[in-house]
């Protein structure tokens, strides 16, 4: 082997042994950058869900505290309406709580209102986010003793036991909304059955000299869960103010 030969060979060598530490520094670079964008990944995954797991806490939170808020200024408008026909209080806590459904036990004195509410947060997230919609369903009950004050208790239920209710409320907007479409001399107990088939079960009809009262029942999907409702409709003003109010009875 000639000097040249050698050195050749030397030379290439050291150039192998250069590309290949070069390639393997690349190649460790190129790791410690993945795991490093790994790692920031993770932490940002496990971040953003504590972040949203105690947003949707706050959320609930907010529920509970609008709910107790609420049935407490519903039991004590019940108290200062001195009311004591069912019809007369029912229609104090729809005014205060806007339940669909309250059912009366005239052998309990209670009222058992269906109501749901819901609160919004902000989901944190590498991609998207936005606002989430937290829905919880509860039933209140409101009591009144012989010679006591109304009281007021509420649980958290699954919410298919609210299902009932938004399905009578969506049905009463829809009657509302065609009773207050009808021509005033449709406004007769044969007008109002044809304008609401089969919407609901018109129990009565009542004219008097500026409004017509209809009274119907209606009922959720079940076939087992009903409300009667009581829709006035203005005869001399705007048909927008017709108005829907559960009842005890029909």
């Amino acid at each position: 082997m000639t000097a040249d030969q050698t050195g050749g060979t030397v030379v290439t060598g050291r150039a192998n042994r250069l590309v290949t530490t070069g390639c393997l520094t690349v190649l460790a670079a190129l790791i410690t950058v993945l795991g490093v964008a790994v790692g920031w990944l993770w932490y940002r995954h496990w971040d953003d869900g504590k972040v949203n797991s105690d947003r949707r806490d706050e959320a609930y939170a907010s529920i509970q505290q609008r709910v107790r808020a609420e049935t407490d200024d519903t039991a004590r408008a019940l108290g200062e309406s001195r009311a004591t026909d069912a019809d007369t209080l029912t229609g104090v806590i729809r005014r205060h709580s806007q339940a669909p459904l309250i059912t009366y036990d005239a052998s309990r004195r209670e009222f058992t209102a269906t109501v749901e509410r819901f609160a919004q947060y902000e989901e944190k997230a590498l991609l998207g986010g936005g606002p989430v919609r937290v829905t919880r369903c509860f039933v209140v009950t409101y009591a009144h003793g012989e010679g006591r004050a109304w009281t007021s208790r509420f649980s958290e239920r699954d919410d298919s036991v609210c299902l009932p209710g938004a399905e009578i409320e969506g049905l009463a907007g829809l009657t509302r909304k065609r009773i207050a479409n009808l021509y005033p001399e449709d406004l007769t107990e044969a007008g109002v059955r044809k304008a609401l088939d089969p919407t609901g079960d018109v129990r009565g009809v009542v004219r008097e000299v500026d409004t017509v009262t209809v009274s119907v029942v209606l009922s959720a999907a079940d076939a087992t869960t009903s409300q009667c409702y009581r829709f006035t409709r203005p005869l001399n003003g705007s048909p927008d103010s017709t108005t829907a109010v559960p009842a005890s009875s029909c």
